[in-house]
């Protein structure tokens, strides 16, 4: 072999060796885990009996279709002291395996939506209704970082 091929050889190699060593380093310290959403509702004052029946019915059913679909891996309902008048009193948190479960996740409500409601009309008006028992204050989706 060459000094020439010998030298370029050894530089490859070194090359080599380095990018591993890059990639070690940029080793994580988490994996990526769960994605969480969390929705903010206020109920209107002498509602929350009735939001509460909402979930334990309607809401309820779906989030267990989306079980029963695997797109869900959990679902809760926490009640929440508000500090004033625009805060949650009740936090709706449902858990997604990955982000990719939220792929389609229009048409796999719909879905959900004909299957519980009868159609997606029905759901939509339905979901207008709720508006004189709570508001909705947003909502957040995030993702676990669980640390290694």
């Amino acid at each position: 072999m060459s000094i020439m091929n010998r030298v370029t050889a050894a530089a490859a190699f070194a090359c080599l060796a380095s990018a591993s060593a890059t990639v070690l380093a940029d080793d994580h310290a988490y994996t990526e885990g769960p994605v969480v959403n969390v929705s903010r509702i206020r109920t209107v004052d002498g509602k929350f009996d009735d939001y509460m029946k909402w979930l334990d019915t309607v809401w309820k059913q779906e989030q267990e279709a989306g079980k029963k679909a695997g797109d869900i891996v959990s679902y809760a309902v926490y009640g929440a002291q508000p500090r004033d008048a625009h805060d949650a009193d009740v936090l709706l948190v449902i858990t997604y395996k990955n982000w990719a479960a939220l792929d389609g996740a229009l048409a796999k409500g719909d879905a959900i939506s004909k299957q519980i409601e009868g159609s997606v009309a029905a759901a939509n008006q339905a979901q207008a209704d709720r508006a004189k028992i709570r508001t909705v204050l947003g909502s957040d989706t995030v993702q676990e970082l669980m640390l290694k």
